[in-house]
């Protein structure tokens, strides 16, 4: 059985709600999600023929084309996408989608938050600074596992079943622990260097990113950081880039918005304090930053998220 078969054999499952309109809204280019009741994710069987406006959510997202193509642009990159492909778009990415005049794809919604905070995630958390593609091609080792959870989780969500949510937990962190060891993959990593010492770089580089999430609010500096990975600033530069895919300044500013996007929930907290509580040493880089990366300012941000608690 063909993959695209796989996933369309199950609906004739019961109860179910495969239709995608009515569940998502934009608030300006934010797209609110709405999760049932206990649940952390959702998913739906899209086959709608209309565009979807540039848009982010705190969210991450999962498209899996069943039939025809579909276009993705993520940030300044574009996906042509077809079925047997699975794109990931990491919470924070502004994106949209164009439609063709018939097909079918599936969309998880999915809230990582709370899987983000567990000891080890930080090493993965490099894979979701960018959209990821997965094809057989381009991961053959995982792919055809990721794919297989994927339908696995589809089904899950869709059953009656009291352990759902917790299955669809152990599936998603399945899914990253393939992903991360992946990625992990030394040869390709750190290709030039010598094999005793690939290992070594990964764990290095990972506790680095470690580090930086406990203390990205303080003042880092390149220099420091080759000097405490036991680098020259040049070879330290050059080994980051391949390991995130980020310069260390580039990555550092990733991680600094991603924390004020969570502080600006407190109200309590003026737009200054979170800058300076998320490590910017000036309102203006924070705010110019912040509208680079999330399309809007962090009043703008805050305003919308606090205009839709106060609807939910």
């Amino acid at each position: 059985m063909s993959i695209p078969e796989a996933l369309k054999m199950d609906k004739s499952l019961n109860n179910i709600n495969w239709d995608f309109a009515g569940y998502r809204k934009l608030s300006g280019t934010q797209e609110l999600v709405e999760y049932y009741k206990d649940s952390s994710c959702r998913i739906w069987l899209n086959d709608q023929t209309d565009d979807f406006p540039t848009h982010w959510h705190q969210a991450l997202e999962i498209i899996m084309p069943v039939e025809n193509y579909y276009d993705v642009t993520v940030g300044s990159t574009e996906f042509h996408l077809l079925p047997e492909n699975i794109l990931i778009i990491p919470p924070g990415e502004l994106h949209s989608i164009k439609t063709p005049s018939w097909g079918q794809r599936f969309i998880f919604i999915l809230d990582i938050s709370g899987i983000s905070t567990l000891k080890g995630f930080v090493g993965i958390s490099a894979l979701l600074t960018h959209p990821v593609l997965l094809t057989r091609e381009t991961y053959p080792l995982i792919f055809d596992d990721i794919y297989q959870l994927l339908i696995k989780m589809r089904n899950e969500y869709f059953s009656n079943s009291d352990y759902a949510e917790l299955m669809i937990q152990s599936m998603i962190l399945n899914l990253f622990v393939k992903l991360g060891e992946n990625h992990n993959n030394a040869d390709e990593l750190f290709p030039n260097v010598k094999l005793g010492k690939q290992r070594e770089y990964v764990s290095k580089f990972n506790q680095l990113l470690e580090f930086i999430d406990e203390h990205y609010m303080e003042e880092l500096t390149l220099e420091s950081m080759a000097s405490m990975a036991g680098f020259s600033k040049f070879h330290f530069s050059r080994l980051f880039k391949q390991y995130t895919d980020f310069t260390f300044c580039d990555y550092l500013c990733y991680r600094r918005i991603k924390a004020a996007s969570e502080l600006l929930a407190h109200p309590e907290l003026s737009i200054t304090e979170v800058a300076l509580n998320s490590g910017f040493p000036s309102i203006s880089t924070f705010n110019r930053l912040f509208k680079q990366q999330l399309g809007c300012t962090p009043r703008e941000y805050r305003s919308k998220n606090q205009t839709y608690s106060r609807n939910k």
